[in-house]
């Protein structure tokens, strides 16, 4: 794990590529340039068979800076730092301050790794980037890049801890609404991470922290309650409030209502009629009356009710 902090004094954690991911990427992207030099050289000896030796020489070299230099500049460039290979592995060219790079970042890089990667073979990339605490090679350091992994696994992806159980409900009539996003990732960032820190730097932060949240919700924090506690807190409570959200947004409507009908949908086939909709609910038929129980005497002085006397 790096941690960069851009100019903003934003602190960003990127996961710098180690050699066998960067290496892969990098013999993905020599495939794809041989197979497309080779056709091309192909193509210029069916088209230059008239030509002179010195001129197939030169377009020869022509296509080769052509293609397996100038492409690679061109395509990191233009994706703002992922080439074929690096798209396939996961991982990005970016500036040492998280930014993406730029026409001069693709260039320094390229050329340089003319020598590091096609002229010897990849050794001197290899040894560099072993010897580099962040795995980069000599073209990322004279051009100021680093190249990061953006897909981290599910296994290592981190969540944030829970607040103890006797603050479970304390803060639902907090207002959020005045909370901005990025105040938001600024506390789950400390709270996955509170463990690394020192223990003096975690509190000087989870005090910052508490102090921007309470002044965006209006009700100050409670003393008696410690700060990252306050914070997750906060932050169950959010998000205990979006679940229940999605879930009145998402819930069927209630089966019992009576008078509402679905609507049908917008390019959907019609359903063919069952018959007039009644209006009105039947009146419902009495049952038959049942069979008196005792002297036949007691059931004829008594009109049938429809229901069973107690035996």
């Amino acid at each position: 794990m790096s941690e960069l902090v851009t100019g903003e004094a934003v602190a960003l954690e990127l996961r710098p590529a180690r050699l066998p991911s960067r290496a892969l990427a990098v013999l993905l992207d020599l495939i794809v340039a041989f197979t497309v030099y080779i056709a091309i050289s192909i193509g210029l000896a069916a088209a230059t068979a008239s030509l002179d030796d010195a001129a197939q020489i030169a377009l020869t070299i022509a296509a080769f800076l052509l293609v397996l230099v100038g492409a690679p500049i061109a395509v990191e460039t233009l994706s703002h730092g992922r080439s074929l290979g690096k798209m396939a592995c996961g991982l990005r060219v970016v500036r040492d301050d998280g930014g993406p790079i730029r026409f001069r970042h693709a260039l320094v890089r390229g050329a340089l790794g003319v020598v590091e990667i096609l002229v010897t073979f990849g050794v001197v990339a290899c040894i560099a980037s072993l010897v580099s605490a962040r795995g980069r090679r000599l073209g990322d350091v004279f051009a100021g890049t680093l190249v990061v992994r953006e897909r981290v696994p599910v296994g290592q992806a981190r969540f944030v801890p829970p607040p103890p159980p006797w603050l479970a409900g304390r803060f639902a009539g907090l207002d959020l609404s005045a909370v901005p996003d990025g105040l938001w990732l600024a506390v789950r960032q400390y709270l996955t991470r509170m463990q690394q820190l020192d223990p003096q730097v975690s509190w000087a932060m989870a005090v910052q922290l508490a102090g921007d949240l309470a002044a965006r919700t209006g009700t100050p924090a409670p003393p008696d309650i410690p700060p990252a506690a306050y914070l997750a807190a906060v932050v169950q409570e959010r998000q205990a409030r979006e679940a229940r959200r999605a879930f009145a947004d998402h819930a069927p409507p209630s089966s019992g209502s009576s008078g509402v009908y679905a609507l049908p949908v917008p390019g959907t086939p019609p359903v063919p009629a069952l018959g007039p909709v009644p209006t009105s609910l039947p009146t419902p038929v009495p049952p038959p009356p049942a069979a008196p129980v005792g002297p036949p005497a007691a059931a004829a002085e008594r009109p049938a009710t429809g229901f069973v006397p107690p035996a």
